[in-house]
C-alpha cells in the first residue's frame, strides 16, 4: 500500500493515538510517543511538515514491528 505524501508529524502523533500512543514529550521540533501497554514503546517524530518519505516509512516500520503487524495493515487501521 502507497504511503501518504503530505503528512506532516502532527498528523500522524493524531494517527498513532488511535493505537494508544500518546505524546509525552516534546524537544525542539521533535514529538516523543509512548505506548504503555502491553510493552512499553517509545517513538520520536519530528514535527516537520510534509515528513519526509523515508521517514515516515521507517516510523511505521518501528510501529508495525511492535505491534507484530504487516505495514500494509497498520496504514488501512491509520488512514482508512
Amino acid at each position: 500500500m502507497k504511503l501518504p505524501r503530505d503528512i506532516s508529524g502532527a498528523e500522524l502523533a493524531k494517527a498513532l493515538e488511535r493505537l494508544g500512543y500518546r505524546i509525552t514529550r516534546q524537544t525542539g521540533s521533535h514529538l516523543r510517543l509512548t505506548l504503555d501497554s502491553p510493552i512499553q514503546h517509545h517513538i520520536t517524530i519530528p514535527a516537520h511538515d510534509p515528513l519526509k518519505v523515508g521517514t515516515l516509512a521507517a516510523i511505521l516500520a518501528d510501529v508495525a514491528a511492535h505491534g507484530k503487524m504487516d505495514r500494509d495493515d497498520l496504514i488501512r487501521r491509520l488512514w482508512n
